[in-house]
């Protein structure tokens, strides 16, 4: 792994020629970037709906003999070899309905911002996956692709249909709850948590977890975002996959434990909470 993201890091620095202004732009942006990546979560969600026109004509890959695997509102994703390498392929879809000129900012932006989110959790030593190379040309990312994993969702809804014992899902929670909390302790927002943004690696026995899809994650050290980031997942969790709130509380128990800046998040979350029961209850 370690000579793979060596070779890797020479591939962005040999092919840097080209995308060089767009990285120092980027890099330069660095604030704004991170502001932008805080708005995004309510951006991207006002843009879902209308994103749709966008998604009429499926344009050929980024590269050729890469296969389209998935299609959202956001980007399409590709499987495929890159140099030799399984590789993952995410190609922003751009919105006609925005200014070009403003597209293209937005879009590089948020591809820089992802790649930077993936290179801070390897760097902390948080399982994502290695980024072989970013275009802003095509505002496409090239990662590596996990062979063999499936999403943490597939996960639970097989042991929970095999009718087995279902005690292993706790421990698979609290391995969510320490990966949670040291990517907070980063101050990195994910921006998007799902039980499918989440995968385990082969064997699944060993509950190795990889963070992915920071398509939205932006940097802040604040305990409002972070407890956001934890209720969004809190949702997401319980409308997936029923009868699963023991698993949940035992995720946020061990990232309680786990985080060193938990105490003022663990109280947001729960201010978040009340603010979601009102706006429900008023509709």
């Amino acid at each position: 792994m370690a000579a793979a993201e060596t070779e890797a890091g020479g591939l962005r620095s040999g092919m840097a020629g080209a995308a060089g202004p767009a990285v120092d732009e980027a890099a330069a942006a660095g604030p704004a970037v991170d502001e932008a990546g805080a708005a995004a979560p309510a951006v991207d969600e006002a843009e879902a709906g209308a994103g749709v026109a966008d998604e009429a004509e499926t344009p050929p890959p980024p590269l050729p003999g890469l296969q389209l695997v998935q299609q959202g509102a956001e980007a399409r994703v590709y499987r495929g070899l890159f140099l030799g390498r399984a590789t993952v392929a995410k190609l922003r879809i751009p919105k006609r309905y925005r200014h070009p000129a403003l597209e293209e900012r937005l879009s590089r932006r948020r591809t820089a911002q992802e790649a930077r989110s993936l290179l801070r959790c390897r760097r902390a030593g948080i399982s994502a996956p290695v980024v072989y190379f970013v275009d802003y040309v095509t505002n496409s990312i090239y990662l590596e692709d996990i062979v063999g994993s499936i999403t943490v969702q597939d996960h639970i809804n097989s042991v929970q249909q095999s009718g087995n014992d279902t005690s292993s899902l706790l421990t698979l929670a609290e391995k969510m709850g320490e990966l949670l909390a040291r990517m907070h302790d980063e101050d990195l927002i994910h921006g998007d948590l799902t039980t499918s943004n989440i995968l385990l690696r082969p064997p699944t026995e060993k509950l190795d977890l990889v963070l992915i899809d920071f398509g939205l994650s932006f940097i802040s050290g604040l305990p409002e975002d972070k407890g956001v980031d934890l209720y969004v997942l809190e949702k997401a969790f319980l409308s997936t996959h029923p009868d699963t709130e023991t698993m949940f509380k035992a995720l946020l128990k061990t990232y309680a434990a786990t985080s060193k800046k938990s105490g003022p998040v663990i109280k947001r979350l729960d201010e978040v909470r009340l603010r979601g029961r009102k706006r429900s209850m008023i509709g």
